[in-house]
């Protein structure tokens, strides 16, 4: 059974028989029949059948809820045996939204440090991605908003506050604007904007500090890569509103600003998110033990604040 389950998953995640089985590494036969013999015993239609793959039945698509769940819970436990056996060991799947990525090696370097012998992969996806990824036992663990859209079934752990600023080319403002040090954001959307891509909840963070000031924003460029909005704003295409983080790891420009927006002053707690299950995952649990213990939010305080010294002095 829990080998039909996984060749059913296969064919949810390729959407196509052959690549199905080949990611299986069984025949398209095999796989075909696994799956015809998994509707027999459970007496219901689970693929909608014709000369391609066309989707789930309604009972299908219940079955693929179980068979995750299954699966997870089966991975779940090789891992706690192994666990017991040999500590913490295998393969970390880590999800995390795209304006996390610069913090990623305050989380991962102290649980690398504590667990060698540990496997990470880290995935850029939008925080929608991220609850489905977890809802799917796709992902481990993830580093998302805590506090912004709401989470289902996840245990959390927060680990900084997000906050935000225009980035501009100097020209493109007034002197007196920069002088100030900050720009409303109602000035910043009258600029040209680059902004992330709707499925970003950072975007639709900015969205509603526009939407809060009265001002409806239509972006001339969007990406989903924090490193592009910065890539443009210096090619002086357009202005981008930006996380703190991303200003740790680019280098100022004399030409380009960086400025706090205000009114409204908004900010946005990110932290580490993993399925709500007892006993928790052992991967997860062990991810959550060592960042809880490396202080994170100082780090991430303290680095955004060094960043920021040479970024004001470029001002000047």
């Amino acid at each position: 059974m829990f080998r039909k389950f996984v060749y059913l998953l296969a064919l949810a995640r390729e959407k196509h028989f052959g690549r199905a089985a080949e990611s299986c590494h069984v025949s398209q036969p095999t796989l075909s029949n696994a799956i015809r013999q998994l509707e027999e015993e459970l007496q219901v239609p689970i693929v909608e059948r014709g000369q391609k793959f066309e989707g789930f039945t309604p009972e299908g698509l219940k079955v693929l809820e179980y068979a995750r769940r299954i699966v997870g819970e089966r991975d779940s436990l090789r891992h706690e045996l192994l666990a017991l056996a040999q500590g913490v060991t295998g393969h970390l799947r880590l999800g995390a939204i795209p304006t996390a990525l610069p913090v990623i090696p305050h989380v991962l370097t102290p649980f690398t440090t504590r667990f060698p012998h540990i496997r990470s992969s880290v995935v850029s996806l939008s925080s929608r991605e991220i609850q489905r990824g977890l809802d799917e036992f796709e992902l481990d663990a993830a580093i998302t908003y805590l506090d912004n859209e709401p989470l289902n079934n996840v245990r959390t752990l927060p680990l900084y506050t997000e906050r935000y600023h225009l980035l501009a080319r100097r020209d493109d403002l007034s002197d007196e604007l920069i002088a100030q040090g900050a720009v409303p954001w109602e000035k910043a959307a009258g600029l040209r904007l680059c902004l992330l891509t709707p499925d970003m909840q950072n975007r639709r963070i900015a969205d509603t500090a526009f939407r809060m000031t009265g001002r409806t924003v239509e972006p001339a460029m969007e990406t989903n890569s924090i490193v592009t909005l910065y890539t443009i704003v210096r090619a002086g295409t357009c202005a981008s509103i930006v996380p703190g983080q991303l200003l740790t790891f680019v280098p100022p420009h004399p030409d380009i600003v960086a400025l706090p927006l205000v009114d409204p002053e908004l900010s946005h707690v990110v932290g580490l998110a993993y399925a709500d299950r007892d006993p928790p995952p052992p991967l997860a649990k062990a991810l959550a033990v060592a960042a809880a213990d490396a202080d994170i939010a100082q780090r991430v305080a303290i680095g955004v604040a060094d960043a920021m010294i040479p970024w004001r002095l470029a001002i000047r």
